[in-house]
């Protein structure tokens, strides 16, 4: 029996609850403030096993949840919109679909400041200074500022793999050795 395809329904979800995010924050003036606390969100969320599987587990009830998400919210001082917003998601059965709007709400805000943002995936966390450099070479390819969406994988080993639109730079070792192998098999 064929798996539903849910990326597409996902996305436009995501997408959906973001616009509507973005036009609350724009009409407070709240864009940078609302951004943060969904990016101080999406940091529980990375850290969190457990916050992993309430968001993604359908086992949960809404109203378990809702409660949860509450008293995380509460916990990490986001209130106002973001909090409101992360309660509505929870109730409407959405959160599965939160890490999809946080993203989206970031593409909106890049799209009205005219940034373009980079998904950056490194084998350890990068420094202020590393990620310094990297906005500023990048801005000089692409000629916009950019915002880095800094991603942590150690099965990488080292390097970077970089996304801005369509484009993929792969400098990754992981990458790298998977290349010499192939070409080693070829050789021989």
């Amino acid at each position: 029996m064929p798996v539903a395809d849910t990326s597409h329904r996902t996305s436009g979800v995501a997408e959906r609850y973001a616009s509507s995010l973005f036009e609350l924050a724009l009409q407070s003036s709240s864009i940078d403030s609302v951004r943060a606390d969904l990016d101080r969100f999406q940091a529980m969320i990375d850290e969190s096993d457990d916050l992993k599987r309430l968001i993604a587990s359908p086992v949960f009830s809404s109203e378990d949840q809702a409660r949860a998400i509450a008293a995380l919210c509460e916990k990490a001082g986001i209130s106002g919109l973001v909090a409101n917003f992360v309660k509505v998601v929870a109730g409407n059965r959405r959160l599965f679909a939160l890490p999809g709007m946080i993203r989206a709400y970031r593409d909106f805000v890049a799209q009205h400041k005219g940034e373009v943002t980079a998904e950056v995936v490194s084998a350890h966390a990068l420094s202020s200074a590393q990620e310094d450099e990297l906005k500023s070479t990048l801005k000089g390819v692409t000629g916009k500022d950019v915002t880095l969406d800094v991603s942590v994988d150690p099965s990488i080993l080292g390097g970077l793999i970089v996304k801005v639109g369509s484009r993929q730079i792969d400098t990754s070792l992981r990458t790298k050795l998977s290349t010499l192998k192939l070409a080693l098999k070829e050789v021989g």
